[in-house]
């Protein structure tokens, strides 16, 4: 072997050792070697806490124990116990309670949360805003904002009646548009056996955070979206709807809310709507479901450069990882 290509083999070699050395990696982080690509960054961090953690040398104990009734979530150095009543800060050397709110009934159960942080650089309504805040929906339709710091309620917002049973909430866009959606629509088994059939599956609402603001509502419905529907989400502008075959069909949501807007309306403001009259986010009338889809409307989405109006993955056993790109314009009736 040449002098040079060994030499190159131990540089290749002390290149490869160094990339998994802790401080080495600290430093390319630090110089900018991951700034590009959020899901390199993502990766390395992760890969440094598992080499801290998991080295040999390394030796745990334990500083603290808790219990809780309910299920346990942990969002940005905050631990929440008891159905989000108790608060645990996880940052200090020993966590420490931040708030306990007392024992709330079975019909102020939250049944999802979501963080809320401050924008950096924006000009805000209310000094609350400026502040980590949580949003909590609660079994009875209500979506709370809370202090991320005392449990105090910020904001009150009345979703719907018996219409429908808001259950989860998730981000469009992280930190700016946040979706909640409903559980699925059932009739009752008599009802069911009489032949009456449920046309609306889900239910989706649709806010602005900071301030927090109402974009629309609107159903997913059988005779828009098919039979076999089985579930829907939104992410990333896209709205998601699979169904029992394997199918998953995406569309572009905002666009859709657009092209199927009625009316807009303010939280806050009186409206008069289909017949009632009230103001929006307040009880007992809620929201109206403003977003009426007439069509499943074909939209643009862009891969690669390309223009696409609807995309959807082949439900063939044979080819179940394939993925059908349809180009096509215009309006897909039901």
């Amino acid at each position: 072997m040449c002098p040079q290509a060994a030499a190159g083999r131990r540089r290749a070699a002390s290149r490869a050792s160094g990339a998994h050395n802790v401080c080495r990696l600290l430093a390319r982080r630090a110089h900018g070697f991951y700034a590009r690509d959020a899901g390199v960054a993502h990766r390395k961090n992760l890969g440094l806490l598992r080499k801290i953690m998991c080295q040999e040398s390394t030796k745990f104990k334990n500083v603290w124990t808790t219990h809780s009734a309910s299920p346990i979530a942990y969002e940005r150095g905050r631990i929440y116990l008891d159905n989000y009543q108790c608060c645990i800060s996880s940052i200090a050397q020993e966590p420490r309670i931040l708030y306990q709110k007392p024992k709330c009934s079975k019909s102020e159960k939250i049944e999802d949360a979501l963080l809320l942080e401050c924008p950096l650089g924006e000009m805000l309504p209310s000094p609350s805003d400026y502040t980590s805040s949580l949003i909590v929906l609660t079994v009875q339709n209500w979506l709370l904002r809370l202090s991320a710091d005392s449990g105090k309620i910020l904001e009150k917002i009345y979703l719907a009646g018996s219409c429908c049973k808001f259950r989860y909430l998730s981000w469009d866009t992280p930190q700016e548009v946040m979706i909640i959606k409903s559980a699925q629509n059932k009739l009752p088994a008599a009802a069911r056996q009489a032949g009456i059939q449920q046309s609306v599956l889900f239910y989706l609402a649709v806010f602005q955070v900071l301030p927090l603001s109402f974009i629309g509502m609107l159903e997913i419905n059988k005779k828009i979206f098919g039979n076999s529907v089985t579930d829907v989400a939104v992410s990333n502008g896209i709205l998601i709807v699979m169904y029992s075959t394997g199918l998953v069909r995406l569309y572009n949501f905002q666009a859709i809310s657009q092209q199927f807007m009625e009316q807009p309306f303010d939280l806050g403001h009186e409206f008069n709507w289909n017949g009632q009259v009230g103001v929006v986010g307040k009880y007992p009338f809620g929201l109206p479901c403003n977003i009426k889809i007439t069509g499943i409307y074909d939209l643009c989405i862009i891969l690669g450069g390309g223009f696409y109006g609807l995309i959807m993955t082949s439900h063939q056993q044979k080819t179940s990882k394939l993925l059908i790109l349809c180009c096509s314009y215009g309006f897909m009736s039901s």
